[in-house]
């Protein structure tokens, strides 16, 4: 993937037979004194050029030839109509030959004459081009309806239908395609011709000149000479190439670096590493399709959503890492490096700052907002800094900003997107399925309410020592809500759903723990149904770990007190905490169970209950295989004595009347 991502960048960097330099009109030339290794001509600049250009194809009189024979095929047709009186004949023909002598041109001809407002056109006579009027030129349609109109007699009329006149008018002003182009470029000649020479040593422009537009031709010009007289060598490509090369080794490696140092879990995750990668590759390939071929249009390219949707899947500080690799990889297509980088850099950490914890559509709005002002400030702040003034394109300028605001907005279905390719979690799916209106919370409470009010007690139990311990809440609180729901298919087979009757009593220790077991395993099909995260899963599975059911295993020891009984018919299919998260939704699924047989809530009972718990677990090795530290238990301890005292505090006993 490193060696792949590295063969990309370097395919769509700048060629150096693409560009030597990079640079915009009315820009700051960002690179050391330049002067001419030759003689360089010196064109109109494209303003100008483009002016005159206008100028003369306003002025420009097209050519065209006349076709004398397009007349003879309708009048061969008129001398055999015998229908017709020679009198008729007569004024037809007549008519026929001033419309031909005025011009007929096809409606293309007609339309385009019109549209460019031409009155007058030329045609070759002989060796000499003659200017003639068109306002008389005329269509076949027009010309046949002139026709019509002046023969009023019903048996003339029917005559010239039978002739199938309408079909036979045909054009003979016809546009002489070649000899107008020639006429064209003839004219148009002065226009591209040089206007003066930048003699051999003498200077073309220096760090800190601005671009003219007469300056940007030269610098063409210069670039299109090099180009042509092979100043740049193949040896000279080798090293572009080689640095090229190691530019990309060296972006990638920071990146792999930090992730293998910092971000351990990402770093092992192998398609959340394929996701930052693929991020990154999809921005840069944006960019190098953008930036050569729209002036200015970098900024058009939303890098923004590369550190939102970072933000959104791992962590800030990971976001704002990537947007930093990756505008340094992006600014091999502007001109003006430091501008790029300062703007970029301020947007990106304005998104990261006003994007802490995405759990509303809104957010994205409010962001985008902010980094459209952040781009407009600082644009102007580097302009007046530069120049002292505000150039002519700064509207187009903060158009392309508004614009690539609004595709920040678009980072939601972004974020979409890679969670399903990749199959992340992001932190606005977390908040969704934290919604207990989700069909299958909706299911758990309607058929276990017991289980339901427990999950509920177990989320804000672990969701509040989440916070102190610096772990994901929105995970703890997701699996918390959703660890027991494999319970819908047994309900009355788990005491907070029972009624007085215990189906348990009738049921030998094995079988009962075989359906209190079953539940973690049913819970995972039912997210493997409703399509629940991968995280999720692994909370429902591990949130008992390899632990016994308890309770059963000590009935069936007390039936059979003369022999060992097997610990494997009681032990939950596991596997123990991977994860803090999953660490602290066991230790908060236990202490909030034993909590509720409590028969006092005093503060000694509950630290006891506390301590008992979360002790017998980490003796019992179920956190082994997490990286939760003694500090953390520690932490988490007194998190859960505060909040149970909260919640089971002794209420005043109103005296009787």
């Amino acid at each position: 993937m490193f060696l792949a991502a590295v063969v990309m960048v370097v395919l769509l960097m700048p060629r150096r037979d693409q560009k030597l330099y990079r640079y915009e009109i009315n820009r700051p030339w960002g690179y050391s004194l330049l002067t001419a290794p030759f003689d360089v001509p010196v064109y109109r600049d494209s303003i100008s050029s483009r002016e005159m250009r206008d100028s003369l194809e306003a002025t420009f009189l097209p050519v065209f030839n006349r076709n004398d024979n397009a007349s003879k095929p309708i009048f061969d047709v008129l001398s055999k109509m015998h229908s017709i009186s020679a009198e008729d004949r007569s004024a037809l023909r007549s008519t026929l030959m001033r419309i031909y002598r005025d011009g007929i041109v096809s409606p293309e001809t007609f339309e385009e004459l019109k549209k460019n407002n031409r009155t007058e056109v030329r045609f070759v006579e002989g060796n000499q081009l003659v200017r003639s009027s068109a306002t008389q030129f005329k269509t076949p349609r027009q010309a046949y309806a002139v026709i019509d109109s002046m023969f009023a007699d019903p048996e003339l009329r029917k005559s010239i239908g039978n002739m199938r006149l309408a079909s036979l008018v045909e054009p003979n002003i016809i546009l002489d395609t070649a000899a107008t182009r020639q006429l064209f470029e003839e004219r148009i000649q002065p226009v591209n011709a040089a206007i003066d020479v930048i003699q051999k040593g003498e200077r073309i422009i220096d760090r800190g000149d601005r671009v003219t537009p007469q300056l940007y031709e030269i610098l063409n010009t210069y670039e299109q000479m090099m180009k042509t007289r092979d100043f740049t060598s193949n040896r000279g490509d080798f090293f572009i190439n080689l640095g090229q090369i190691l530019f990309a080794i060296l972006i990638f490696s920071a990146l792999y670096c930090y992730l293998f140092l910092f971000r351990k879990k990402i770093w092992k995750d192998v398609k959340g590493l394929t996701a930052i990668i693929a991020l990154l590759i999809a921005i840069y390939v944006v960019a190098a399709i953008v930036a050569p071929h729209l002036s200015n249009g970098i900024w058009l390219v939303p890098f923004v959503i590369l550190p939102v949707v970072i933000v959104v899947l791992y962590d800030a500080r990971t976001g704002f890492y990537c947007h930093v690799l990756e505008i340094l990889l992006c600014a091999t297509f502007v001109s003006s490096t430091f501008e790029f980088i300062f703007l970029q850099a301020m947007a990106g950490m304005v998104s990261i700052y006003t994007l802490r914890e995405l759990t509303k559509r809104s957010q994205l709005l409010r962001t985008a907002a902010a980094v459209f002002m952040v781009y407009v400030i600082g644009f102007i702040a580097v302009e007046l800094m530069h120049t002292g003034t505000l150039s002519s394109n700064v509207g187009r300028i903060i158009g392309y900003f508004a614009i690539n605001s609004v595709l920040i907005s678009f980072a939601y279905i972004l974020i979409f997107v890679v969670e399903k390719l990749f199959g992340l979690t992001s932190l606005v799916t977390l908040v969704e399925l934290c919604d207990i209106n989700n069909p299958l919370l909706r299911e758990l409470s309607e058929q276990c309410p017991g289980t339901f009010q427990h999950s509920m007690s177990v989320s804000n139990l672990a969701g509040d020592a989440a916070r102190k311990i610096n772990a994901n809440p929105l995970i703890v609180r997701a699996g918390a809500l959703y660890h027991d729901i494999g319970k819908v298919s047994n309900p009355a087979f788990f005491t907070e759903n029972q009624h007085g009757v215990n189906p348990h009593d009738a049921l030998p220790p094995e079988q009962s723990a075989r359906i209190i077991i079953g539940h973690v395993l049913e819970g995972k099909k039912l997210a493997e149904k409703d399509k629940l995260p991968s995280v999720l899963h692994d909370m429902i599975l591990q949130h008992h770990g390899r632990g016994l059911a308890k309770y059963f295993y000590t009935m069936a020891q007390r039936q059979q007190p003369d022999s060992t009984v097997n610990t494997e018919p009681f032990t939950y299919p596991g596997p123990n905490p991977q994860t803090i998260e999953a660490s602290l939704l066991m230790m908060a699924d236990a202490v909030e169970a034993a909590s509720r047989s409590l028969p006092e809530h005093t503060i000694e009972s509950i630290t006891e209950l506390v301590n008992k718990i979360i002790d017998g677990q980490v003796d019992a090795g179920l956190h082994r295989e997490s990286p939760i530290s003694f500090r953390d238990i520690q932490t988490i301890k007194e998190s859960f004595i505060n909040r149970l005292r909260t919640i089971y505090h002794v209420r005043i006993a109103y005296p009787k009347q």
